[in-house]
């Protein structure tokens, strides 16, 4: 993505957020409106993956970072709430990062896939496709999730109970429910629908 001074009329982006590194990929169609700050991208990020929010996050656009600023752990990123999507998208197939939990470092490839009229009889932000399940928190990253799987698949695994017992009894990574992820990104969202691309 080409940061931009000049913001366009309102529009909407249909994304696709794929989490690097996972095989088979775990992915995420979703639009929103151009007029979406970064903060509130971020909390829609969170919802439509099936993260909890419970770690420090950032983008990378165009060499820039954004993130809530910490001016004592890292002066040089940018606010994230004075950042809207068109300010950072120059047009389709523009791909940016979004880092979540900078422990387990799980980056995530943003792609424009497309620039659509607003439609007034849609509710936006929403979630229109995806494939299988966000992996655990806290679970190590891609090596560790694929260390995870590999206990709770193999009855054999020395750690498989230890695992299961750890992800609260089961765990489905080919999960996916399209009406849930669309609650979730309503929940998310603290403004009422009539504000929902505007803080």
């Amino acid at each position: 993505m080409a940061l931009r001074k000049q913001a366009t009329d309102l529009c909407v982006y249909q994304i696709k957020v794929t989490l690097m590194g996972g095989e088979p990929p775990i992915w995420r169609r979703i639009q929103v409106t151009n007029d979406t700050s970064l903060q509130k991208f971020h909390k829609i990020l969170q919802a439509v993956m099936g993260w909890t929010n419970s770690h420090l996050h950032q983008f990378v656009i165009g060499g820039k970072y954004f993130a809530e600023p910490d001016l004592e752990y890292d002066p040089e990123v940018e606010n994230e709430k004075l950042m809207r999507l068109c300010q950072v998208v120059s047009g389709v197939n523009d791909r940016s990062i979004y880092e979540y939990d900078f422990g387990d470092n799980w980056e995530h490839e943003i792609l424009i896939e497309k620039i659509l009229p607003v439609d007034r009889g849609m509710y936006y932000p929403v979630c229109l496709e995806g494939q299988r399940a966000c992996p655990p928190e806290d679970c190590g990253g891609i090596q560790g999730y694929i260390h995870f799987l590999e206990a709770i698949q193999k009855t054999s695994h020395p750690e498989h109970d230890e695992m299961l017992e750890w992800v609260g009894g089961s765990f489905d990574p080919e999960a996916f429910d399209l009406n849930e992820i669309n609650q979730k990104i309503k929940q998310s969202l603290t403004t009422s629908a009539s504000e929902i691309n505007r803080l």
